[in-house]
Formats: C-alpha cells, sequence, structure tokens
C-alpha cells in the first residue's frame, strides 16, 4: 500500500549519501531535487560540503542533473550552471514526464538512475512510479512554499501509517 512512498534508502543530507554505495547499485545518473536538498529554499547558494560532493560524483563518473518543480528558470540555471550540471525547472513532479526528462538529458534508464530529494509526495513517489532508485534527505531548512509546509503534514502521516504497519504484531513470531 505505501511503496510508492517508501525510498530505496534515506540520509540526512546530500552529501552523506555514498557514492562507492550508489556505484556498487550501478547507479549513473542522479535526478537531484533543488530547493531543501541542495540549498536552503528559495536560495542560489551551494554550500561547500554539497559543492565538494558534486565534485567527487563527476569524479567517480556518475552524472547528476536538478528536476525542479521550481517555476523560475533563472533561479535554477544559476544554480545548475555553478554545478555544472543540466537541469529542468516547472517539472510538475511527481509526474513521470519531469523524470523522464531527467533521464533524456543524462543518457540513463530507469536501471541505473536515483532519485534525490527531500518530499514523499514528488521526489520519492514519482521516481517510484518509474521504479527508480530513490533517497530521501531531511530538508535542509524549516524555511519552505506554503504549499510544501501543509504538504509536509501530510507526509508525516503517511511516514507514520508506514512506520505502524511495518511494525510487528504482539502476536507474531517477530515481536518475541
Amino acid at each position: 500500500m505505501f511503496e510508492l512512498f517508501r525510498p530505496t534508502f534515506e540520509a540526512n543530507s546530500l552529501d552523506h549519501i555514498s557514492i562507492g554505495r550508489l556505484l556498487q547499485d550501478g547507479i549513473k545518473g542522479l535526478i537531484i531535487d533543488l530547493d531543501n536538498t541542495m540549498t536552503p529554499w528559495n536560495d542560489v547558494e551551494v554550500g561547500p560540503k554539497v559543492a565538494a560532493w558534486f565534485k567527487a560524483l563527476k569524479e567517480a563518473g556518475i552524472k547528476a542533473c536538478v528536476v525542479s518543480n521550481n517555476k523560475r528558470k533563472q533561479r535554477v540555471a544559476v544554480v545548475a550552471d555553478r554545478l555544472g550540471i543540466p537541469f529542468v525547472f516547472r517539472a510538475t513532479k511527481p509526474r513521470r514526464r519531469a523524470f523522464r526528462a531527467g533521464m533524456a538529458l543524462l543518457g540513463t534508464g530507469p536501471l541505473d538512475t536515483a532519485v534525490i530529494g527531500d518530499q514523499l509526495f514528488t521526489d520519492i513517489m514519482g521516481g517510484n512510479r518509474l521504479g527508480l532508485y530513490t533517497i530521501l534527505v531531511v530538508p535542509m531548512s524549516s524555511r519552505e512554499f506554503i504549499g510544501t509546509r501543509f504538504m509536509r503534514q501530510m507526509e508525516k502521516a503517511v511516514l507514520w501509517l508506514m512506520k505502524k504497519a511495518s511494525a510487528p504484531k504482539p502476536d507474531s513470531p517477530k515481536a518475541h
């Protein structure tokens, strides 16, 4: 029931994602969310840890692109240009079209592409709809678009239900 919302794995932040693990898992391309994943919401500054992670990513031969629902092309372009990666703006995630556009830019397919983002209902759900490898990160900042704040409440409920559904029943063998 919750498979669309279950990430392949979770990380505290982008720079805590092991590039070695990505390589080991056959990942050649990354579709990465912008706001609160790469930069704080509505910001164009890439922190030094994130910049270093992107440098190591390139050295490892993994391609990346930004796929953002942000409507301002210039803002998305500034961050993508600083990192030397392509981008998709006005992505309308979780629609499949956005993820397919990202894979086309990367030259990858569903078996070797991962999605990294901070939201269950856009990044993780969208990636899972195409069978992609998905990584949920903790949002960088509590500052967010008002609509995202509302969605966070729904995410909390889904995460609680997922945890409850996966907990062993008191009379099951796993509970003992």
